[in-house]
């Protein structure tokens, strides 16, 4: 049975395909060779992919990305597409489905909003409420840093606290456009922000957002 992950894995495939090795993406610095690159070292290479949240292992992470992004491109592709090898924590399906719906939405957004004429993706409703479900669960975490309180709210009125502190900031959203908000892609999140002037200035600029 498909998995929300494992949609989300072959759309960012195609999307890198698509764009080339060379096309800008939402990630600071990064064009799509460099973001295939991480995708494959974070299932591939789990000694390296720690310093994601391991500042100690940084250089490690670093070397690992340049190895791998100077690979053949279409290699990277197919690695991304094709999965993790079996033995790999991500080749459970709960796992790929916890740790990687996330990760390949935000990705295949970074990738498909970083190109020019893109339109608002239509999210069916059983993968909207997933969404929201995720970041329900790491609001706090994915806020932490915010410069403001910061409260996600969906049109429905449910709402996640993301940052307790004054002055509040509301960002009204779909699911999806709340994740590319919290996650520090705020330029291109088609979301409603109320607050005080200032604070929704210094949130939507902040860079503090996000894992």
């Amino acid at each position: 049975m498909s998995t929300h992950a494992k949609r989300e894995r072959l759309l960012l495939a195609d999307l890198l395909e698509a764009a080339g090795p060379e096309a800008p993406t939402l990630c600071d610095g990064w064009k799509t060779r460099d973001l295939a690159a991480h995708a494959v070292v974070r299932e591939r290479r789990l000694d390296a992919a720690a310093g994601l949240l391991v500042p100690l292992l940084r250089s490690r992470l670093e070397q690992a990305q340049a190895e791998y992004a100077a690979k053949p491109y279409e290699e990277l592709v197919h690695l991304i597409r094709t999965g993790p090898p079996k033995g790999s924590p991500y080749a459970i399906k709960q796992v790929d489905e916890g740790a990687n719906t996330v990760e390949f939405y935000v990705h295949a957004e970074d990738v498909r909003r970083a190109q020019p004429g893109w339109t608002p993706r239509q999210v069916d409703p059983v993968f909207a409420d997933t969404l929201w479900s995720r970041l329900e669960k790491t609001a706090r975490l994915v806020g932490r840093k915010a410069p403001t309180g910061l409260v996600l709210r969906r049109p429905d009125g449910r709402t996640a606290v993301a940052h307790r502190g004054t002055p509040v900031v509301t960002v009204t959203g779909e699911p999806g456009e709340l994740l590319m908000f919290a996650f520090g892609r705020q330029d291109t999140a088609k979301v409603d922000v109320d607050g005080a002037p200032d604070a929704v200035e210094r949130l939507r600029e902040s860079k503090q957002l996000g894992m």
